[in-house]
């Protein structure tokens, strides 16, 4: 085979692409991953999860050590903000992570080639690189994982200084006054509390009635007025039709969503995070009659075939849940199947968590999914409040809500505000996999004192026999 012909080229280097190059090296095919980032891990790495999650740690940690130490008996005066060294602190990390992959991909023999990929027939694509340069390269395979981009509001258009994106609200170099967010989702929410936390007046405005629509309904009041404590303001039910941009802020215009009389709100920066688009231009897709529907997302089978022969696609590119860890499975899942193995993503168990203070986190069917669906089921619940370790840690906010069939005691979802929620849903996930029971969680040791005490007291719940509440 030569050096230009590939067993596999997947094409983008993000969670699902590079992930999908990976396991197909450990299973003895010839690998490529094209990615024309210039550095690989995608969005996520390079300007979503990753950097994100660092601003909020340290954001965390400035607020705890400015407000909450001194009820623990710890003084700590004079604390200020270096905000270029937590940028840098992000930064760093970014570029240790991107440079770990790297050295992933020479350790798994995986040939990297930086560049823009275009199919340009069956089996065959072109890789056109930063210089105008370009390498016609062969494949058996090809997997689409080009990921995703901010989606656009028509009328506020994105400069990544005063109106900026995801990416931009990683690298504003002084504290806003105030910062409006467009969209009460995941990111809108995430991005928002980094800025609160280090001293930022911040309102979102929310086309919906209510933040995070795809969660229990329960846990996003509770998520709301959480974060409406801590200082965050709303305006739900509302839309921004326009915005101007100026020396001193952005005025944006608002309209409450079912129409009425437009109102004026001004900003220093305005964040726009209404939501992601596949990204699947440059692609060739269109000459090669692979369609995409209105939110550019490529049509698969149960085995991710697109229309063409040979052809793959997983990731933020097809239908799901716009997360890495789903794009990841679903790239491990599709390199099996080349292989001969028997590659499955279960869908059911696909964790969501939105990394705030508290965290939330949740999986399965909610409770309004399951009225509508007119499931019979048992819901177990458990306060915080009522755990001896978030009472030691003085993080008594939030509940674990277990729902479970009424009939088999099968585990259908899982939703919980508080501390460590991230972590602590996982155990729930494992439980679902196997398609366990309230009981199965409920009877499994939990130490103590621990925070995963309030999943086994929720579980326990659901039988309405749990010991602390």
């Amino acid at each position: 085979m030569s050096e230009n012909a590939f067993d596999l080229v997947v094409i983008g280097g993000g969670p699902g692409g590079y992930v999908c190059a990976i396991r197909a090296a450990q299973l003895g095919l010839k690998t490529a991953c094209v990615e024309s980032r210039g550095s690989l891990g995608g969005t996520c790495l390079n300007v979503g999860c990753i950097p994100s999650k660092a601003l909020l740690h340290a954001s965390e940690v400035y607020d705890e050590a400015r407000h909450g130490m001194a009820a623990m008996g710890i003084k700590a005066e004079k604390v200020e903000l270096d905000l270029a060294a937590m940028l840098a602190h992000k930064d760093k990390i970014v570029g240790d992570l991107t440079k770990g992959i790297e050295f992933l991909f020479k350790k798994n023999k995986v040939t990297y080639l930086k560049g823009t990929g275009t199919l340009t027939g069956k089996g065959a694509l072109k890789v056109t690189d930063g210089a105008g340069g370009t390498r016609d390269i062969a494949a058996k395979h090809i997997v689409i994982a080009t990921g995703s981009d901010h989606m656009h509001l028509p009328g506020v258009e994105i400069d990544e200084k005063r109106i900026v994106s995801s990416t931009g609200a990683l690298a504003i170099d002084k504290v806003p006054e105030h910062l409006v967010v467009i969209g009460g989702g995941y990111i809108g929410l995430e991005m928002g509390s980094v800025w609160l936390r280090l001293g930022a007046k911040v309102t979102v405005v929310e086309f919906l009635d209510r933040i995070v629509p795809g969660m229990d309904g329960e846990v996003g009041k509770t998520f709301q007025r959480t974060l409406k404590k801590q200082g965050m303001t709303f305006q739900l039910s509302t839309k921004v039709t326009g915005a101007k941009a100026g020396k001193n802020g952005v005025a944006l215009t608002l309209e409450p969503a079912k129409g009425g009389e437009t109102q004026e709100l001004k900003a220093d920066v305005v964040l726009v995070a209404i939501g992601r688009r596949a990204y699947t231009e440059s692609l060739g897709l269109e000459a090669l009659g692979i369609e995409t529907d209105k939110a550019g997302r490529i049509p698969i089978d149960d085995h991710f075939r697109t229309k063409l022969e040979g052809v793959y696609a997983i990731g933020d590119v097809v239908a799901g849940p716009m997360l890495a860890h789903k794009a990841e499975e679903e790239g491990i899942a599709v390199a099996e199947i080349l292989a001969g193995q028997a590659g499955h993503v279960n869908y059911e168990t696909v964790p969501g968590i939105v990394y705030t203070w508290p965290e939330v986190a949740a999986v399965g069917k909610t409770e309004e999914q399951l009225k509508e669906a007119g499931t019979a089921y048992k819901a177990g619940k458990f306060p915080f409040a009522a755990n001896s370790r978030a009472r030691a840690n003085g993080t008594t906010d939030g509940f674990v809500k277990i729902l479970a069939d009424a009939k088999t005691d099968r585990v259908l979802g899982a939703h919980i505000i508080g501390p460590d929620a991230g972590n602590l849903i996982h155990e729930v996930v494992v439980i679902m996999e196997f398609g366990g029971s309230a009981e199965d969680l409920a009877r499994s040791f939990h130490g103590h004192p621990t925070l995963n005490e309030a999943v086994k007291e929720a579980a326990l719940a659901v039988d309405g026999r749990a010991i602390h509440a």
